[in-house]
């Protein structure tokens, strides 16, 4: 058989790419990814991956052309982007989902990249600072990664185990994206600070802010009913009767 070299497309990061260092690929801001075939479908169906949460990873580390990129260095807005771009080039632009017992198509080609200040970034830095409104303190935060999420993920669990009824995301993710707070870098003390002393206000405040200035790809999308959703993005996304 003659040799068939798949066809790819170039997707452009809601970062720009700005966020990695110079000798990461994905500071080109951009990735080439390879149209969805049978194999992917066989990472999309493998019941290990699933149980274990990877299958999206898998998916994406078979989609993308350049090996070099890990999966783990992506904050979580670059990585959303891919993951729609993989799904239009797998099973195409539309979308159908159930809103109210009534059946709407997302044409998620229209899905754009949110406009952010690029003057907030320094090249290569993923660092950023933000006063809290009611109490003044300056936090330096990051943005969330993939190998944060995974550290997140593995944290969470095991405060689960110790107790059945605590619900700890919010506090955890909160604690690895700080960085310092009033130049307290020690992580005892942004534990000390987000479990003591980090106002609900000022909380909602600071995630407020991160929605709002972080890169990604808008996934609000108004029905042709009017209402507005968020497209979800998880297995369903690309197996719709999984």
């Amino acid at each position: 058989m003659s040799e068939f070299k798949f066809p790819t497309e170039e997707v452009e990061l809601p970062s720009k790419g700005l966020i990695y260092p110079k000798d990461n690929p994905l500071s080109s801001g951009k990735v080439e990814m390879k149209y969805m075939t049978a194999r992917e479908e066989d990472i999309l169906s493998n019941q290990s991956f699933i149980q274990k949460g990877t299958v999206l990873d898998k998916l994406l580390s078979s989609l993308i052309v350049d090996k070099k990129i890990n999966i783990d260095d992506l904050i979580v807005g670059d990585k959303n982007a891919l993951l729609i771009a993989a799904r239009v080039l797998g099973y195409g632009k539309d979308y159908e989902i159930t809103v109210k017992g009534e059946s709407y198509t997302i044409d998620c080609s229209t899905l754009e990249n949110k406009e952010f200040d690029e003057n907030e970034f320094e090249a290569g830095k993923n660092e950023f600072s933000y006063t809290l409104p009611s109490t003044d303190t300056i936090l330096t935060y990051k943005l969330i990664t993939g190998k944060d999420e995974k550290q997140i993920n593995r944290e969470v669990a095991g405060l689960k185990k110790i107790n059945k009824d605590a619900s700890p995301e919010l506090s955890t993710r909160l604690k690895h994206m700080i960085l310092s707070v009033d130049g307290k870098d020690e992580k005892k003390d942004i534990r000390d600070f987000v479990d003591n002393y980090f106002l609900a206000r000022d909380s909602r405040a600071f995630r407020e802010h991160i929605k709002n200035t972080q890169p990604d790809i808008n996934l609000d999308y108004v029905l042709e009913s009017g209402e507005e959703v968020v497209v979800p993005i998880g297995l369903n996304f690309f197996w719709p009767d999984y």
